[in-house]
């Protein structure tokens, strides 16, 4: 454990990326492969379910630390993130404990779960006594399932490819689909052999980057592929040795919520196609949220298969019977890939559920941006470019400033809306309010001056109409530079109405400009909608909050087919 601490502590001290992956090597290069396997499996987004309820730990830690429960909650409101609360208030540890960290997790911390209320107590604090700061800051954020740091899976691959030799991209493909920390799949992934292959193991997906400024600066449009961009469920399907596998780009293995895609690919030769998985009905692509219908359904009955029938949309090949075709360029996986599709049967089919997804033709930068302002009336977010002689890659590896793929995207959808209620962020942010939860009204105003804010309100009053209300809209944390987020933290602070546990309410001064992909009923939401993917674009000093977008402005835009 207290390696692993150290190894944290090193982690999120540094900004610079040379810095971590040294601090990773150190510690690969030291570490039992027992400990190693679990800190590789950490490190690249896994947690634990957490192990005791939030509650209960805040009151422990009030007795442990001697406190009252109120004081507790300040400290936590000051600091703004529980483990680190606890590793501060906590008094100094009365034995040491050297403890690997596989015992710590495999011996402690997963029974945890398990115990009755007084045991789980009881051992919990007995636990913080051996710890010092640093292992309690760490454990309470195993124990919350809270546990992030700043690394990626890309620096924890770079790193043990120095470790050990291999190359990083044969450790990212080893570390695909189900991989568990045991000693045994750690060995696997830096040893210099083959060994015994995963037939179901899916390649790391390669990943684009959102352009930055006009498409022309990436040269002659010829030397680029541009098809359709799909919101979808990025997929890959593999056949290998007879057997069908579809996973996700979060690495799930999704072959049973889509049948008809498995059997569709049975006629295939054995190969690994990377796709989108769209739900689609009579020839016509559906939105996302008909896609969710299909999700967490691991047998879809036949009402649903029947309603929402989904296709796979192939648009790269990765192996072709048995063999690694990534290093190839794209153009000629692209010609492998459609000699392939169009070897099976009945292809002329409307309902086909292999398809090849198009290529969006044209001959100059500005006719392409032609047909990506039509990408809404095709159900799709715009396009993506590829260049035609590009290897198939290992998630973004090639950085912001260059790279082979990139999303070319439409403008998204806008919104001015009012901030209602805020919370604290989380990791680095834990100490400021980031997290908002934005609202609109719920009608337009009234009277012959509701264009008049400022006079709007007086006349619904003669009028003897109930005055407007906000109605929670959507939930954003992403969009703000710094400067801006201290400026709301600032605000949320003076102008905090009440508080609801984490949760502020907010004097409705403040106007905000969201932006978003799609947008669609919901009878989950107070608005009787949900959008997909909310973000914020801008502070709106400029306008007043009774100049805020109301519902009647959201639903003029799903007649509009905003989806």
């Amino acid at each position: 454990m207290k390696q692993f601490a150290a190894l944290f502590s090193a982690l999120d001290s540094s900004t610079r990326t040379n810095d971590k992956i040294a601090a990773l090597v150190d510690y690969f290069r030291a570490a039992e492969s027992e400990d190693a396997a679990w800190a590789v499996w950490f490190l690249t987004g896994n947690r634990p379910r957490q192990a005791v309820p939030a509650k209960k730990l805040h009151q422990w830690a009030a007795d442990a630390a001697n406190m009252p429960l109120w004081l507790f909650e300040e400290s936590y409101d000051a600091v703004g993130d529980l483990a680190e609360t606890i590793a501060l208030i906590l008094p100094p540890p009365e034995a040491e404990n050297n403890l690997p960290l596989h015992q710590w997790i495999s011996e402690r911390l997963l029974p945890l779960r398990t115990l009755e209320e007084a045991e789980q107590r009881e051992v919990l604090m007995g636990y913080w006594r051996e710890l010092d700061r640093g292992e309690r800051f760490v454990f309470n954020k195993l124990i919350t399932g809270g546990f992030r740091v700043g690394v990626s899976a890309l620096l924890v691959q770079r790193a043990l490819s120095q470790v050990s030799g291999i190359d990083a991209k044969m450790i990212a493909h080893r570390m695909t689909g189900d991989w568990s920390p045991t000693v045994e799949n750690y060995a696997v992934l830096l040893s210099p052999e083959t060994g015994a292959f995963d037939v179901s193991k899916p390649y790391p997906f390669f990943l684009a980057h959102p352009i930055a400024g006009e498409p022309d600066s990436l040269g002659p449009v010829g030397d680029w592929q541009a098809e359709w961009k799909w919101d979808g469920i990025r997929g890959q399907l593999i056949k290998r040795e007879g057997q069908i596998f579809l996973w996700s780009r979060g690495e799930e293995l999704i072959s049973e919520q889509f049948p008809e895609i498995i059997a569709a690919a049975a006629p295939l030769p054995d190969c690994v196609l990377d796709g989108e998985v769209l739900p689609a009905k009579d020839g016509k692509v559906l939105s996302f949220n008909a896609l969710q219908k299909r999700l967490g359904r691991k047998n879809p009955g036949k009402k649903v298969l029947s309603d929402t029938p989904a296709i796979f949309v192939a648009y790269d090949l990765l192996e072709v019977a048995g063999e690694d075709w990534r290093a190839r360029p794209l153009y000629q996986r692209r010609e492998k890939l459609h000699e392939l599709l169009y070897s099976i049967p009945h292809r002329d089919h409307a309902d086909v559920v292999l398809q090849l997804s198009d290529i969006v033709r044209a001959p100059s930068w500005a006719t392409l941006a032609l047909a990506r302002a039509q990408s809404r009336e095709r159900g799709t977010e715009g396009l993506m470019l590829k260049r035609r002689d590009s290897a198939y890659g290992v998630g973004r590896a090639a950085g912001k400033s260059g790279g082979d793929w990139w999303k070319w995207k439409i403008d998204p959808y806008t919104l001015d809306c009012v901030l209602m209620y805020a919370q604290r962020g989380h990791g680095k942010r834990a100490s400021l309010y980031t997290d908002y939860t934005f609202g609109v009204w719920n009608r337009e105003p009234y009277g012959e001056n509701a264009e008049d804010s400022s006079t709007g309100a007086a006349s619904e009053a003669k009028m003897g109409q109930e005055p407007r209300q906000l109605v929670t809209f959507a939930k954003a944390y992403s969009g703000l530079s710094d400067e801006e987020i201290a400026e709301v933290d600032a605000f949320i602070r003076k102008n905090t109405l009440e508080k609801f546990g984490p949760v502020r309410t907010v004097k409705p001064e403040m106007v905000f400009e969201l932006a978003f992909e799609g947008i669609q009923r919901s009878n989950r939401h107070k608005s009787g909608v949900a959008v997909r993917f909310p973000r914020m674009a801008r502070i709106r000093r400029d306008k007043k909050i009774e100049e805020a977008d109301s519902l009647t402005t959201v639903l003029r835009m799903l007649d509009n087919g905003a989806t």
